[in-house]
């Protein structure tokens, strides 16, 4: 049984749940908890994954306590129901800790998808940190992306059924980019992508609420007014907080386009066609590299160092001149921008999938 709740999760664990489903005697059933709506729904149509239940768990006002005491008394009957002989989680989300918690009263082994990556700070990302720390502690089995989330897991002491797949969101890419694509959100037409250079940006991440996120659009604000042939797109996430210093600072600005959040197949296709991305998110600083677009991290760490050593990745931090900076430095200086798009995606070759279905066939036969 694989279990999700958020749009991210969805984009990574959907790839798996097609091999999965594809595999011969393996039985796939998808349990959704609804920590996202109306955004894993739009995952779930474009990958045509099979549901078999949405614990719906959605309420205004609700909180991480909420979250969590939700999710783990509408999980238990359906484990007790559907009595699977493994749960599938992913990441770091509420929903991966709790699903992993209540698989663990049910006595249920619990696989580890993502597993082992760390930024050692309990409170960066916050709650994301210790929801996968404390994942890590109750799965039995743990599919590390790479050898550096290996190596995290086994200086914890955990060292038992680490197996090294790369990243399935490597994996979406074959359903999700298409050369003829046709952008469903309407605002993408106004982007000039044939003579301007774009620039794809998130910002949402709660450290980076308040000043932090004044900064990052002041800074792409300096940008588009120094650079003629510079469009920024950015999906402005749901979150008034956002909301509001987004349009406070960007709207009206020419070329700045605040559009939607995007579902994942414009996501990606925009993603594909950018020539840099500017993120607060972890997803996109592993999924720009396999379209060969260069990431600024805007954060002050990041737990995918590995992308960073690979040279795909910058981070940058949230101060307004250093990120200025460091986008120019990527527009103005040609062999400093080659040199990120061209270096190796240290998140593997798409096949991540086909290898955790291999090890799990692998696992139960003893070998």
């Amino acid at each position: 049984m694989s279990v999700f709740g958020t749009r991210p999760e969805a984009i990574k664990m959907c790839p798996l749940v097609k091999v999965l489903e594809a595999t011969e005697g393996i039985e796939s059933v998808v349990c959704l908890t609804g920590q996202h709506k109306e955004m894993l729904q739009q995952v779930i149509d474009i990958f045509g994954t099979k549901v078999k239940y949405n614990l719906n768990i959605m309420k205004p006002r609700q909180t991480l306590t909420t979250i969590t005491s939700s999710i783990l008394e509408k999980i238990e009957p359906v484990l007790i129901e559907e009595k699977p002989d493994i749960v599938l989680v992913h990441g770091d989300t509420t929903t991966s800790f709790v699903v992993a918690l209540a698989a663990f009263y049910q006595q249920i082994p619990v696989g580890h998808v993502e597993a082992g990556l760390r930024t050692y700070d309990k409170y960066s990302p916050f709650p994301e940190e210790m929801n996968r720390c404390l994942t890590g502690r109750i799965a039995e089995l743990h599919f590390a992306p790479t050898e550096n989330n290996k190596n995290n897991l086994l200086r914890e002491g955990i060292n038992k059924n680490i197996f090294v797949t790369g990243n399935t969101v490597i994996d979406a890419f074959q359903t999700t980019v298409k050369e003829d694509y046709k952008f469903k959100e309407k605002a993408l037409e106004n982007v000039d992508l044939k003579n301007k250079k774009c620039i794809l940006m998130t910002a949402h991440r709660r450290e980076n609420l308040g000043q932090p996120l004044e900064n990052i659009c002041n800074a792409v604000k300096r940008i588009v007014e120094k650079y003629e042939d510079i469009e920024v797109v950015y999906p402005v996430h749901l979150n008034p907080a956002v909301q509001e210093v987004a349009h406070r600072v960007l709207d009206g600005v020419d070329r700045v386009h605040l559009v939607a959040p995007l579902d994942v197949e414009d996501m990606h296709n925009i993603m594909d066609r950018s020539f840099l991305v500017m993120t607060d998110s972890g997803g996109l600083q592993e999924e720009a590299p396999a379209c060969g677009v260069p990431v600024l991290v805007l954060r002050t760490e990041t737990e995918r160092p590995e992308a960073v050593q690979a040279g795909t990745v910058k981070v940058v931090g949230v101060d307004e001149e250093v990120i200025f900076n460091e986008a120019v430095n990527l527009i103005d200086n040609k062999s400093e921008y080659e040199k990120m798009a061209h270096a190796v995606n240290p998140y593997g070759d798409g096949h991540a999938s086909e290898r955790i279905a291999t090890y799990i066939e692998n696992w139960f036969k003893g070998e």
